[in-house]
């Protein structure tokens, strides 16, 4: 018998140790249970501390935009002119950033419609003291109204942001205004057979805004340059064309409203982060 009492003492040892290690796994699997069935309120979710990291987000934005102009011409052939100041300029937009290849939050599109002027002003040539005309007009102004598609550059700093955008535009010549004690008053102000009303060119400007979130003031110079000639060519003869393209500077400011989230993680994504950690990963 004292020959196998090792035997029996080392098959007792490993029964109690059986038996206290399923002792052990049955008393963890209520509190992990127990633990699952807990349901903790958002008042202690919005607790649970969570890295609250920097994020630019993809945001849009409305706004509106008031300035006012200054006009000229590029002519072929060229006559000697000035600057007009028109002090009426209108821009609604609305302008949705977005990251370029997924990481690079600096890029946007900014569409819109806007109101304002075209036209020229002659003034004396210094050489031959002689100010040229067009259908009697030494002064002329144009209305008109476009549609613009802007690729859109941001660089966002605090709360300072700097800003250039490029692009297309097209639009309708609405009105005519001829100015001049030569103009005959059956066409002071209106459109020639030979004057072309559809407008169409590029368009861009810089800029600089102040952001306090959600309202953004912008303040933009913008160039407006016209592809499409006042007139036709060969109104004057057919063997020599005129060309008048114009080329316009516009100055604005106002105020962008934020339409969605700019920056950081709402308060949704905080809570659903705070659910993550707190019941696992597969109880969200």
């Amino acid at each position: 018998m004292r020959r196998y009492l090792p035997y029996i003492l080392l098959a007792a040892a490993l029964l109690l140790g059986g038996c206290l290690t399923a002792a052990a796994g049955n008393d963890r699997q209520p509190r992990r249970a127990r633990r699952d069935t807990v349901s903790y309120p958002d008042t202690y979710l919005d607790t649970v501390s969570i890295n609250r990291i920097f994020q630019l987000n993809d945001y849009m934005m409305i706004g509106f935009e008031a300035g006012a102009g200054f006009n000229r011409m590029l002519f072929n052939p060229p006559y000697s002119q000035s600057w007009r100041f028109t002090p009426e300029y209108y821009e609604l937009t609305f302008t949705r950033y977005g990251k370029m290849f997924g990481y690079m939050p600096y890029f946007g599109l900014k569409v819109g419609v806007s109101y304002g002027h075209e036209g020229y002003r002659m003034e004396m040539n210094e050489e031959t003291g002689y100010i040229s005309r067009i259908s009697g007009a030494t002064e002329c102004v144009y209305d008109v109204a476009e549609i613009q598609t802007l690729a859109h550059f941001h660089y966002d700093v605090g709360h300072f942001k700097l800003m250039a955008d490029a692009g297309p535009y097209g639009g309708k010549r609405l009105r005519i205004e001829r100015i001049g004690d030569s103009v005959e008053e059956d066409i002071r102000y209106s459109f020639l057979d030979s004057d072309k009303r559809f407008d169409y060119g590029l368009k861009g400007g810089a800029g600089f805004a102040l952001v306090f979130d959600p309202v953004e003031f912008h303040v933009n110079a913008k160039v407006r340059y016209s592809w499409s000639n006042l007139f036709e060519p060969d109104y004057r003869s057919p063997y020599y064309y005129s060309f008048a393209y114009p080329l316009d500077v516009m100055v604005t400011a106002g105020l962008h409203f934020q339409i969605s989230r700019k920056t950081g993680k709402t308060k949704a994504m905080l809570r659903k982060e705070a659910k993550r950690i707190v019941y696992g990963e597969d109880n969200q």
